[in-house]
This record gives C-alpha cells, structure tokens and sequence, in this order.
C-alpha cells in the first residue's frame, strides 16, 4: 500500500481508473482533473501479485477543512475481496473530519460499513447517481 505516487504508478493508477470509470461504466469524462498531484493529495493503492494495481483510492484536502475521498475503484479481475474497503479505512486512519465523499447511489450501504451517512440531496454526475455522504 502506498501514498507517495511514482510516475510509473500514477500511470498505473489513471490507467485503471480510465478502464472502469470511462470504458465499462461508458462515462467519458476528464479523470485527469488535476488534484491528483496537489501536495496534499494521498494516493492508496494495493497491488496484485504481478504488480499491477488492484485498487486505489485518493484522498484529497478539503478547502473547508476535512477531507474527501474519491476515485475509489477496484480491478475487475480483484473485485469481492474488499480491496477497496480495506483502501478506505487505511485513509480513516489519518484523515482529518468531516471526511466527505460522493458515492455513486448503489454503493451507499457499503460506504454506511465505514460509518458514513448521507447528506444532502442526491445528484446526477455523468449519467450516474450519486449520494453525497459525510462521517463525522
């Protein structure tokens, strides 16, 4: 697991993030927003045995103060294991509150595990939706 990101890594990282964001969900959008090299940004990812990136998640700083966690994903190949999971509450352990995030809607009930609620109205974003969610 990681938070320093290599050049070779950070590739590693959009690459995934590209495959499942844009390709499967077929949402094309900019994923390279650029907060992904921020000072304050925390990458976290576990790697597969043959080095590839099984899972990733960012956390960003809030301007507000916090934190957001975002982008998280996991390889199709490694989904079921709780990567992911796992990723999320390694960045609980430092993460400054209110940790925020916009989860896509079906996923809320996994987010609610790490002790997130729903805040605010629901929200279309690339044509998925999303609950913004906060912990406290």
């Amino acid at each position: 697991m990681g938070t320093d990101i290599s050049a070779a890594d950070l590739y590693a990282v959009l690459r995934l993030r590209a495959e499942v964001f844009v390709v499967e969900q077929d949402c094309p959008y900019l994923d390279p927003d650029g907060r992904d090299l921020e000072p304050d940004t925390a990458h976290l990812w576990l790697a597969a045995p043959d080095g590839t990136v099984a899972a990733y998640v960012r956390l960003l700083t809030e301007p507000t103060g916090g934190h957001r966690i975002g982008r998280v994903v996991t390889d199709p190949f490694h989904r079921g294991q709780r990567l992911a999971g796992r990723l999320v509450d390694r960045a609980l352990t430092f993460a400054q509150r209110p940790v925020v995030l916009d989860a896509q809607s079906h996923l809320v009930r996994v987010y609610a595990r790490h002790g997130f609620e729903p805040e605010g109205e629901d929200f279309v974003e690339d044509g998925i939706h999303h609950t913004p969610m906060r912990l406290r």
